[in-house]
């Protein structure tokens, strides 16, 4: 029983498909909402069950994830800093220039489409930098050829405009010809994309690849067909798909079989848009990044991933972890409503993680120049009885590549972090927020901007690197702040206080956040779910005798994680702990 009830509570996503059609629709019929309630009484019996049997060796985590220990740092990897300027094939374009390729601002601002030199040697004479703020991954742009020209097509860019690609190059990734050829731009000699992972694997970095299923480079629209846009090849170099500079309409797949891996239908912008229906796209793309796997990846980020049905998702993660179980993705569905973005988190969809946009949305509110009250971030943290699979494993994010940067001030983006590393979800931080690079600026207004060897080397005068590099090391070393279960005890206006508990396999480990926005120190009180006893800070080591009622003052915009290694023993906390694991138990047997 133990065994089982355990099992029941594993917090993270499975790799294996499983029939979940039984309590599917559950909530829109009177038999759903009745299998729903059957699933949800087992669970709540079984583990209820354990804990009169063995009360003090009770489980209590978010998940299980072991991605879940890591902080992201994104970078665009041209964007970053230029290792080897041997391969920056700045004449590439010819009359279609590819390299630096400026676009102004009314405000005097600039903003670049072009190439700008950054590559994996840069990634990787930098990757000290990045482990030494406190990160343990860094997710890449994607790593496949783009076209070596400028898009001819498309609609003209102006600052801050979006859809918009007419004289951009491939330089962000996202425009593939070939899935199995590593672009030009990014490796150097002895460094392709298997030494680029040794190399980050060396500085204890793990690497998220940023791939695409849903479309590969612009298509249409200009005015003479060019290289490689709009086509496809194989890891043999052979061409399988043309878009032919035809609109999506006049492609004719029964006829041509160099359109059947295309959509008639369109899609995003001017991209040719990858017929899921058809399973060659399926053997095509798993086959590549099975190899970019092998290769050393650790993670996928899956782009777009809501263009394209959960079929074709399932079908695909399966593969990957049929060679990898357990193997980590999260999905980009850019969508602020979680109940439309949660389905892909159920292994009978996807079965992965997704950027928690919702969350972000409020987060922009509360630490942005709006400084809405922390009350705002309750509800889109879905501790209780919520749409994902699992809240905990999702990936949480203030901005990213394709929207405005935070507008915030220092102590915002410092107030963010502190919030960032010790809630739950799995922080992502994009390149230059430790020092408010470019801040609310949008795509195509300096969003990704270049940002280069001399900005690295002064970030740490930055007022954010300081405060952002010690919170993201004290996340490292918690393992509550990691994966343990969330308790809100406080989110109200400037403050907030909650608990963060993981007691599992011989580990026990309490972690009491509390967290200060405000201009001036405040002194935050606790009086329910905090067990008396021997507590330490995390952040200065500082040792503390704590009775109920503890009251202790936090500095102007600041943070403090008493941390605590005694067993649950709380009756009000065990209460709320013990309905989490249960509702969460609940969620991993209808996710079977």
């Amino acid at each position: 029983m133990a065994g089982r009830a355990a099992d029941l509570c594993i917090g993270h996503w499975r790799a294996q498909p499983v029939d979940c059609r039984g309590v599917r629709g559950a909530g829109s019929s009177g038999l759903g909402r009745a299998m729903m309630r059957s699933a949800m009484y087992v669970a709540l019996t079984m583990y209820a069950g354990v804990a009169m049997a063995a009360p003090a060796a009770k489980d209590y985590y978010g998940t299980l994830e072991p991605f879940a220990a890591e902080a992201v740092y994104f970078v665009v990897t041209d964007r970053f800093v230029n290792g080897d300027t041997g391969n920056d094939h700045r004449d590439q374009g010819g009359a279609h220039r590819s390299f630096d390729v400026p676009t102004p601002c009314a405000d005097g601002s600039e903003d670049n489409i072009g190439y700008l030199g950054g590559d994996f040697k840069g990634i990787v004479e930098h990757a000290d930098y990045i482990r030494d703020l406190g990160f343990g991954a860094v997710w890449i742009t994607p790593i496949v050829d783009n076209p070596d020209e400028a898009f001819t097509g498309g609609k003209p860019i102006t600052c801050g405009s979006t859809l918009s690609d007419h004289g951009k190059t491939g330089y962000h990734g996202y425009w593939g010809v070939n899935f199995y050829t590593l672009d030009e731009h990014l490796p150097s000699p002895g460094l392709d994309f298997a030494g680029f992972t040794r190399a980050m694997h060396a500085s204890k970095l793990k690497v998220v690849l940023d791939i695409v299923g849903n479309h590969g480079s612009p298509a249409y629209t200009m005015p003479q067909a060019q290289p490689g846009f709009g086509k496809l090849y194989d890891a043999q170099g052979r061409l399988v798909a043309d878009h032919q500079n035809l609109a999506p309409a006049q492609l004719d797949p029964q006829h041509n079989p160099l359109h059947a891996f295309y959509n008639t239908g369109g899609g995003l912008a001017e991209l040719s848009d990858l017929n899921e229906n058809n399973p060659a796209v399926l053997d095509y793309l798993a086959g590549a990044y099975l190899r970019w796997m092998e290769q050393g990846a650790d993670a996928f980020r899956i782009d777009t991933i809501g263009w394209m049905p959960d079929r074709f998702w399932h079908a695909f993660v399966a593969r990957i972890r049929e060679k990898r179980p357990g193997f980590f993705m999260f999905g980009e569905a850019f969508d602020y409503d979680a109940n439309k973005i949660a389905g892909h988190t159920w292994t009978r969809n996807a079965g992965v993680s997704v950027l928690d946009f919702p969350l972000k949305q409020q987060l922009a509110a509360v630490f942005g120049h709006e400084q809405a009250g922390f009350e705002k971030l309750a509800a889109p943290l879905f501790l209780r009885q919520g749409p994902y699979a699992n809240p905990y494993a999702l990936m949480s994010f203030y901005d990213n590549h394709d929207m405005a940067r935070l507008d915030a001030s220092d102590n915002g983006f410092i107030d963010a972090h502190n919030w960032l590393f010790t809630a739950r979800g799995i922080p992502v931080i994009y390149y230059g927020s430790e020092i408010g690079f470019m801040r609310g600026r949008a795509e195509h207004a300096g969003n990704r901007n270049y940002f280069g060897v001399e900005r690295i080397r002064t970030a740490p005068q930055s007022p954010i690197f300081g405060p952002l590099q010690r919170i993201a090391q004290v996340r490292r070393n918690t393992p509550a702040l990691q994966r343990g279960v969330q308790v809100d005890v406080q989110l109200h206006g400037d403050q907030a206080a909650f608990l963060r508990v993981y007691q599992h396999a011989g580990t026990t480990q309490t972690a009491l956040v509390l967290l200060n926005k405000a201009d001036t120190a405040a002194t935050i009180q606790v009086t329910r779910f905090l067990q008396p006893g021997a507590w330490r800070d995390a952040i200065n080591g500082e040792q503390l005798q704590v009775q109920r009622g503890f009251a202790t003052a936090v500095p102007a915009h600041g943070v403090r994680v008493l941390l605590s290694d005694a067993p649950i023993t709380d009756p009000a906390l065990r209460q709320q702990l013990d309905l989490q694991m249960a509702e969460q138990a609940a969620r991993d047997a209808r996710n079977r």
